[in-house]
């Protein structure tokens, strides 16, 4: 069972990345790669370093009860250097187990759109981008809307700045989450409940997900101690498919 609030299981047939943006410079998935290779787990033996796991593609297939998958919460499918030719085997999995549903995040949206200008995307998955601010986030919003999917999500975590007006159209699900761990930069509650109320307005589903290290009343405490909470609510909405 995933730790991540909008997911069940994570599924990492490729670890270790690169850094594009300024939502990378406290990165919980190098944090954690570094963990894992001084504990010797299989995956991690180069850190952070970009390394694709073939004998991991077959894990879908072992668990028939339907599953919400989060793809590659340890990496970004969509990186210069993950051949295409492995990216086609990843979404063949995908195909061959529907009964599951994928949710892919990246920040490379331009590789993602350049992907599936020459194949359609999986009905059982999910795509969505990273918006952590205005310069670098909110350009990769077209890419995903240009891209012919059942289901489209913005993961605006960790939002760092007023993002302004979102053209929604074409999106169905915004997920929303301050930083946590060493170094985090604040989230003001102006800006959730900007994006919270574009939501609504809009129709689309929102999922507040974390303070992190800053609560809503600006003090930096334990990511828990500051919890989940926006104007008294937890906000869990999700489209179609409900985790279990």
């Amino acid at each position: 069972m995933s730790k991540i609030e909008w997911t069940e299981q994570t599924w990492n047939p490729v670890t270790g990345c690169t850094k594009v943006s300024p939502g990378c410079k406290h990165c919980y998935a190098e944090t954690m790669s570094r963990r894992l290779q001084a504990m010797g787990a299989p995956g991690y033996e180069n850190g952070f370093q970009l390394s694709l796991l073939p004998e991991r593609l077959s894990q879908p297939y072992r668990r028939q009860k339907p599953t919400m998958y989060f793809v590659n919460s340890m990496s970004d499918l969509f990186q210069d250097d993950v051949p295409l030719s492995f990216i086609d085997q990843v979404m063949n999995v995908i195909r061959d187990t529907p009964q599951h549903t994928y949710q892919i995040l990246t920040k490379r949206s331009a590789n993602m759109r350049e992907y599936f200008d020459s194949c359609e995307v999986p009905e059982n998955a999910w795509l969505g981008v990273s918006v952590e601010d205005i310069k670098y986030g909110k350009p990769r919003i077209p890419d995903l809307v240009a891209i012919h999917a059942r289901t489209r999500f913005l993961s605006i975590e960790p939002l760092l700045e007023d993002i302004g007006q979102l053209n929604l159209s074409g999106i169905h699900w915004v997920i929303v989450g301050g930083e946590s761990g060493a170094g985090a930069r604040p989230m003001q509650e102006a800006w959730v409940r900007n994006i919270r109320n574009q939501c609504l307005d809009a129709g689309v589903y929102f999922f507040f997900k974390q303070w992190g290290a800053w609560g809503a009343d600006g003090k930096h405490r334990n990511k828990k101690a500051n919890g989940r909470l926006l104007d008294g609510k937890v906000w869990d909405m999700i489209p179609a498919v409900a985790l279990g």
